[in-house]
């Protein structure tokens, strides 16, 4: 729902005015790898009992913190031909006090601190000054009941695991209602702890579930015996995985923002080498492409999206996959009628508080946004130019993409700072506009 343009001055050098689409967008956009694959892969293949190959991999802030950490903690890393060659930690080596840089990323933040436990080493681990009011309690709780000794005077970055600390598994018991990286990062080490691990959710339930899964899957095709005989437990034996060998999937939470604009503006959009089976949270947005009364058609050239005449409003249960919840709430700005994002409230200790981000943005535009603990409520309406906030997020940075399709003028603060997990957003966005495919 367009207004007139609107002129916008730039006030830093990393805003960017979000291009317009004039017609429909038509293009196909190949997505670099998953990130979250990409983290998992690479966490396995630092525990692992030969060298592994990790293909098509994510080059990505997070990634790259990722790799640096497991350089730090022991692992042999190196890039050839494109290619990640991995030399496990020796777990069994001593080695001087480390320095851990997380950044923001929830996955070096939540994965690394088991794995750093099981090597026995002092190490020291922080990150951005927002990645230090995320929820780290449970990690911090789960190691020093496991064996290790942990200092933080805050209960959350920055943290200390001693030297010396030895996680020696068994059974555990926690509440990991504020994030599936919880459990993620316990059972990934897991493998190389003396007694595995029993690990039991008591709480309300894990939110987006399909990371677990996710964790389950790589775990297994590396030959960790895992299993989940029962909902919310999960025992993983002890035993290294072995070398791995993989190519990692398109990032399909990243190709949400592309298929998004299709929607937006009537057009079509493909992504090529969109997985028949996948893990992936992202997977999850040919059904809110449908919601919105979206085609969506997946063959053999990979999952092609096309926009309805008018966009519908949803009522969306996104627990499972919500990171997809600020590009759908973009689209849900754009469409006429009232739109219900619901099971979302975990949003609230990722990147930033998303549900209140997305509240002051789309409403200082013009959206008519009703914040609830858990839900957002969201009717569209006519849109005006401004400045959109990111809040170092890379999720609002493409949500901010998707409204700017149909709003002249819009300023997307801060672009640079979805490299988190795709630097070469801008680059994408403005080759799919100018794309005659």
């Amino acid at each position: 729902m367009p207004l007139a343009s609107t002129e916008t001055a730039l006030t830093h050098p990393q805003d960017w005015v979000a291009p317009v689409a004039e017609t429909g967008v038509d293009a196909i956009v190949e997505v670099p790898g998953s990130k979250s694959l990409t983290n998992r892969y690479l966490v396995l293949a630092a525990l692992a009992d030969s060298s592994s190959i990790v293909r098509g991999w994510l080059r990505s802030r997070d990634t790259l913190l990722m790799i640096s950490a497991l350089r730090a903690l022991g692992a042999g890393i190196d890039e050839v031909d494109g290619e990640l060659h991995i030399t496990p930690i020796d777990l069994a080596a001593a080695g001087s006090p480390v320095h851990i840089d997380c950044g923001l990323a929830g996955t070096v933040m939540r994965f690394v601190p088991p794995l750093a436990a099981a090597t026995g080493r002092e190490v020291h681990i922080d990150g951005d000054p927002q990645a230090r009011v995320r929820p780290m309690d449970v990690t911090i709780d789960s190691l020093t009941r496991l064996g290790a000794q942990v200092t933080s005077e805050t209960n959350s970055l920055p943290l200390t695991i001693q030297a010396g600390s030895a996680v020696r598994g068994g059974h555990l018991e926690i509440d990991a209602s504020a994030s599936s990286q919880f459990v993620s990062g316990l059972l990934l080490t897991a493998p190389a702890m003396p007694l595995g691990i029993d690990l039991v959710h008591h709480g309300e339930s894990v939110p987006s579930r399909t990371h677990i899964e996710m964790t389950l899957e790589v775990l297994a095709d590396a030959g960790v015996d895992v299993t989940e005989p029962e909902p919310e437990h999960w025992v993983v034996e002890p035993g290294l995985p072995r070398g791995l060998d993989v190519q990692v999937e398109p990032d399909l939470s990243n190709a949400a923002a592309f298929l998004a604009a299709a929607l937006a503006t009537r057009g079509q959009i493909t992504i090529p080498d969109w997985p028949a089976h996948t893990t992936q949270a992202g997977d999850g947005f040919r059904r809110i492409a449908e919601a919105f009364g979206g085609t969506v058609d997946l063959d053999r050239s990979g999952l092609t999206v096309r926009g309805p005449k008018r966009l519908r409003p949803v009522d969306l249960d996104l627990s499972a996959i919500g990171e997809l919840t600020p590009v759908v709430a973009a689209l849900a700005a754009l469409t006429p009628g009232t739109s219900h994002l619901r099971g979302i409230g975990h949003l609230r200790g990722h990147e930033t508080d998303r549900l209140s981000a997305l509240r002051r943005e789309l409403g200082a535009i013009g959206a008519d946004v009703i914040e609830h603990p858990a839900a957002l409520t969201i009717t569209g309406s006519r849109l005006r130019a401004g400045t959109w906030h990111t809040y170092h997020d890379h999720r609002m940075v493409m949500a901010g993409a998707v409204i700017g399709l149909q709003v002249p003028g819009l300023v997307i603060e801060n672009v640079g700072t979805v490299a988190k997990t795709l630097p070469q957003f801008a680059q994408l966005w403005e080759a799919m506009l100018d794309s005659k495919d």
